[in-house]
This record gives C-alpha cells, structure tokens and sequence, in this order.
C-alpha cells in the first residue's frame, strides 16, 4: 500500500528530473519473525476488543525525522518543494552519520537520494543531507523478504556535522511486545506538509508488528516505531508486511532483532554500499 503509486513515481521521477536540470542551470554553484529476531513476550494477537482506531495528529516538526526526497541534488528537491515518497529517521551510531527507512524505499546506491530532517511547510530547519550508501540485508536483496524490509542510509558530512549531530536521535531497540504503546511518526507524500504522529498499542499479525491508527497512507514507509519519545528507541520502521499496509489504518512493521543490529553494525563500519533492487509488488 505505502508504495502502490509506484507508477506514478516513475512519472514524477523524470518530470522533477527535468525541473532539477532547469533549477541546477539556474542556481550558482555553491559549496554546501526473522532468524534472531526477539521473540514478542505475548501472544502474537489483535486485541479481541474492537475499538476504533486513534487518528494520526499533525505536528509542526520532529527534528530527528524527515522525508527523503528523490530524485533531488543540492538541497533543490525541499528548496523547491518537490514531493517527498518515504519517511526516514536518524538512528544514533557511532558516525553519528546513519539514518533508518524500509528497503522498499531505496533502490539502487542511494544516489540521488536526499533527507530532509525537521521538514514542515517547504522548511529545512536542520538541513538537507545526501545520502552517500545504502546498507540492506541479504534476505532482502536477494529475495525481498518482508521480515527484512529495513534499510540504513549513510549521510555525507555538512558544514563538518554529521546529521545526528544536528537533530538528535534514537538508539536501535528490538520489536516491542504485544501491547506495549508505540509511537509512530511519518509523512504523508506530497508536497511541503507536516508529520504526523500516532500512539497506540503494538500487536502482531503473522509474526509482524502491527499498529491501529488512521492516516498512515503513502508515504509514510519508513516512519519510525519509537518507545520513549523521538530520542529514545527505535523498535519498527512502517514496511514488512504489505510493504506496510494495505488500508491507512493499519501498519506493519518487520520484527526488529538480531539481523537489523547486524546490519546496522555493517553500516557504522562503513565500507562498500549495497544496491537495492526496485521492490515489487506488495500484495494488496
């Protein structure tokens, strides 16, 4: 669902293509359930009451988490407030350089890609950072399995900060257990906008984190899953099953444990980037 307007983006891809070689001719250049995985420690089920689902809340801006806009260069896709497709967070590393999103958010090197913390209203309030690799799992590269549909982004410097440098961040946490409440902060695609953010309780559908909340639609692939606020842990990104949803009022996210610290720990070490393949369908 979070990527089923997957053909229109290839549309908008070589339209704002066009409108960055007019803008970049026209600006001086200037400098700028997975293997070890943790287990739920309740039963993996949807509450038997059913309530309706909370609705998502607009806020002005969440510093460590923004929009990723592509294709953008130079800071020219928020400056001119193209439209951004995922959502992303920074996650804290060693580097203090990583960023979080859902693999089927990223294709190819990362090239081209660029985030935009703290985005409201066509506002950069901490910058635009460019991606520099992308790092994701074998399972999801060789086979897009949804239980590893997790993505890090390395960011080049700026101004000799490194991105979390400028906005803070959460630490890598593992799934949260059934029930516990869960916060998560996303954008909506389109052009300029505010997050959105949510609270409800986590569950499980078929071994992936689930979440109740209404106004989650595309876009907000790659939104964080926090417990304990904006700098505390990072336990889900939106993406696994159905590449995240299939209606705006439910979300999944791949189970976070073993595999995603491995990964993360690949990408602090730097090195060689991954390529990712363009996702395919989300079963919708």
């Amino acid at each position: 669902m979070r990527m089923r307007m997957r053909m229109r983006m290839r549309m908008r891809i070589a339209l704002v293509a066009g409108a960055l070689a007019v803008a970049c001719a026209a600006q001086p250049a200037t400098a700028a359930e997975p293997a070890g995985a943790a287990q739920p420690a309740t039963a993996a089920a949807q509450p038997a009451t059913a309530a309706v689902a909370p609705a998502a809340q607009t806020v002005t801006s969440i510093p460590s988490v923004g929009p990723l806009f592509f294709p953008s260069l130079l800071g020219l896709g928020p400056t001119l407030r193209l439209p951004h497709f995922c959502s992303a967070s920074v996650v804290h590393s060693t580097g203090h350089n990583l960023v979080l999103t859902a693999a089927h958010c990223v294709f190819g090197s990362g090239l081209g890609f660029e985030f935009a913390p703290g985005y409201h209203d066509g506002a950069s309030p901490y910058g635009v950072w460019t991606v520099r690799r992308s790092y994701l799992d074998p399972a999801w590269l060789h086979g897009q399995d949804p239980q590893h549909d997790v993505a890090v982004l390395q960011m080049a410097p700026r101004g000799g900060l490194q991105v979390e440098d400028r906005t803070g961040a959460a630490t890598l946490g593992v799934a949260p257990p059934a029930g516990t409440p869960v916060t998560v902060d996303a954008y909506v695609a389109g052009s300029g906008g505010r997050p959105i953010t949510c609270t409800a309780p986590a569950y499980y559908t078929a071994g992936f984190p689930s979440f109740d909340c209404a106004g989650y639609a595309a876009g907000v692939s790659g939104g964080p899953w926090l417990t304990g606020g904006p700098n505390g842990r990072v336990v889900g990104v939106v993406g696994g099953l159905h590449q995240g949803g299939c209606t705006d009022s439910t979300s999944y996210t791949s189970a976070f444990g073993a595999d995603v610290a491995a990964l993360l720990a690949r990408a602090q070490r730097g090195g060689a980037g991954d390529s990712a393949p363009v996702p395919g369908g989300d079963g919708c």
